[in-house]
């Protein structure tokens, strides 16, 4: 009995010094790790984020570039920082889903070394040819490939473009040759120069060249996209192929774990609010991304169900980064 009272009033402390601690939150420089170079999509949304929580808290909020090994590098450095708020992740879709399914040895456990704070944006893909020489239509790029099993090829620059390919192409029943670039411009370039004949890119990358006339646009990845997008065909509708799921590259933040829930639900609150700003929503959608924001818990569920659905597909096709 004694025990047990004195475990609930040990709890209760631990509780009132976590809030206090929140409440003081933050007093010192925010470090927000991104695993790209400067100037891409996850480090444009999190200097953008950085900003507004700089000038609401009054406290420095730094972008902190690690680069390198599939986001590994990053992953690992934040996993193993201290847990207390002052340094996060923007973390990207193959940082906490597929990576695990692509190393053997991973430095980092992407479900139990994070506190998921918020997904903060997605980024809407299309399946683009070349203006020029490409087809006009998605049904007719399936007609020519199918006439001609295994002659055309795509790009694609991660591994998530990758597998938009091939989850489209097995539904449906096309041998096309998968073509591996170093990122998004990459692909776009090796698309303009004939190298492939389509790629699996973001909108945001391709969508000035779409706009010139250079680059067609047969369809896009995602149904829930910005209105800037409504033009473009649905895969799985301009397929014919109902049960094709949507496909997107999200970013999320998250904390090393046991960064204390008070903590992490004020960043939470912090980064929704900032998201759900108009001025926010126009600066984000301007660089194509599509601003969403959930719970922690709805984070962490999400993460969980974006496992259980690339899990066999990566088993499926083979795909080893080691």
């Amino acid at each position: 009995m004694r025990l047990a009272l004195a475990a609930t009033v040990l709890a209760l402390l631990t509780a009132q010094a976590e809030a206090q601690t929140a409440n003081s939150y933050p007093n010192r420089a925010i470090h927000i790790v991104v695993p790209f170079p400067a100037g891409g999509p996850s480090d444009v949304v999190a200097r953008l984020l950085a900003q507004r929580m700089n000038e609401d808290w009054g406290q420095p909020v730094i972008i902190d570039n690690r680069p390198g090994g599939n986001t590994v590098i990053a992953a690992q450095a934040v996993a193993k920082a201290e847990p207390d708020g002052y340094t996060l992740l923007m973390a990207i879709d193959s940082t906490l889903v597929m990576n695990q399914y692509l190393y053997k040895s991973l430095p980092y456990d992407p479900i139990n070394d994070f506190e998921p704070i918020t997904t903060t944006t997605k980024t809407v893909s299309v399946l683009a040819v070349s203006a020029a020489s490409g087809p006009q239509t998605l049904k007719e790029l399936i007609a020519k490939a199918k006439a001609a099993p295994g002659t055309l090829n795509y790009g694609a620059g991660t591994i998530t473009a990758q597998l938009m390919g091939y989850r489209f192409h097995k539904a449906a029943g096309l041998d096309i040759v998968y073509v591996p670039f170093k990122g998004t411009p990459a692909t776009v370039n090796g698309l303009l120069t004939g190298s492939v004949q389509m790629i699996y890119g973001a909108h945001a990358t391709v969508g000035t060249l779409i706009d010139s006339g250079k680059v067609r646009a047969l369809a896009r990845l995602d149904r829930n996209a910005p209105a800037s997008m409504a033009s473009i065909p649905v895969l799985a509708d301009a397929a014919g192929l109902p049960n094709l799921e949507d496909m997107s590259v999200w970013l999320g933040l998250v904390a090393p774990k046991n960064t204390p829930k008070p903590i992490v639900d004020k960043i939470q609150r912090k980064v929704a609010e900032i998201m759900a700003a108009p001025a926010m929503q126009e600066k984000a959608e301007r660089i194509g991304a599509f601003p969403i924001t959930d719970t922690p818990s709805e984070f962490r569920a999400f993460i969980r169900q974006e496992a259980a659905r690339w899990e066999p597909v990566l088993k499926e096709t083979g795909i080893r980064f080691d």
